[in-house]
């Protein structure tokens, strides 16, 4: 017997489809940018192991080196990204939905056995209701990085009226920074999910679509939560 569980409200399915295309941009932009002056590198002394980016790397990507079109492009994203992700906070809270997603104190130990688990080493997964224990720790993660990468971007964009933003973040140069490694950090997170929603199956990507899974063999129909 089939049964119905219902799991993404309209709302969720909503901000999750226009922020990943919004981010994308985002990134993307944020390239444009970041080639006019490209200094960040992982070195020892004189030796360089990383430089982010070589020129490979831009002509791989096709990126038209184009500085003003990406600054355009990245500030009038920076809008939609962040009246989306200010929708998607309110609704989280007032819908209750936040229940499901926050960490809890059994969280961070749940996790190391969500990955023993997707590691093959651990037969059996933890319990969970929506989220595993992994999850609610990457998607609050993923909320708290948002929030930092507006407020380092605006003490980027605005150094001088958004001055006190400036001074959180350490500085121009150290915002500058610290907006970059949040950007790395968006782009191993894509990887990751990619990754997990592969490996999860059609049923859980269709209910980021639809809303609901299509359970198999259940002995009754699951209640909407």
């Amino acid at each position: 017997m089939k049964a119905i569980l219902y799991k993404h409200p309209l709302a969720i399915r909503w901000f999750h489809w226009v922020n990943f295309p919004v981010l994308v941009c985002m990134i993307w932009s944020g390239l444009l940018i970041y080639w006019a002056n490209g200094v960040y590198k992982i070195s020892w002394g004189n030796k360089v192991f990383v430089k982010f980016f070589s020129t490979g790397f831009y002509k791989a990507l096709n990126v038209p080196f184009h500085l003003a079109e990406g600054m355009s492009w990245h500030f009038a994203f920076m809008w939609l990204f962040t009246i989306n992700g200010l929708l998607y906070v309110l609704f989280t809270f007032f819908s209750g939905q936040w229940k499901f997603l926050l960490p809890n104190r059994n969280s961070f130990k749940e996790a190391w056995l969500v990955l023993l688990h997707d590691l093959h080493i651990r037969k059996y997964e933890p319990p969970q209701i929506k989220y595993n224990a992994a999850q609610r720790i990457a998607y609050t993660a993923i909320m708290i990085m948002g929030i930092g990468s507006l407020i380092t971007g605006l003490a980027i964009y605005k150094p001088v009226q958004f001055s006190f933003f400036s001074w959180i973040c350490g500085g121009y140069a150290a915002a500058r920074l610290e907006h970059f490694i949040l950007t790395l950090g968006y782009v191993l997170f894509f990887l990751i999910h990619v990754i997990q929603v592969v490996k999860s199956g059609w049923n859980n990507f269709q209910a980021m679509i639809t809303g609901f899974e299509v359970i198999k063999d259940a002995p009754k129909k699951v209640p909407h939560e």
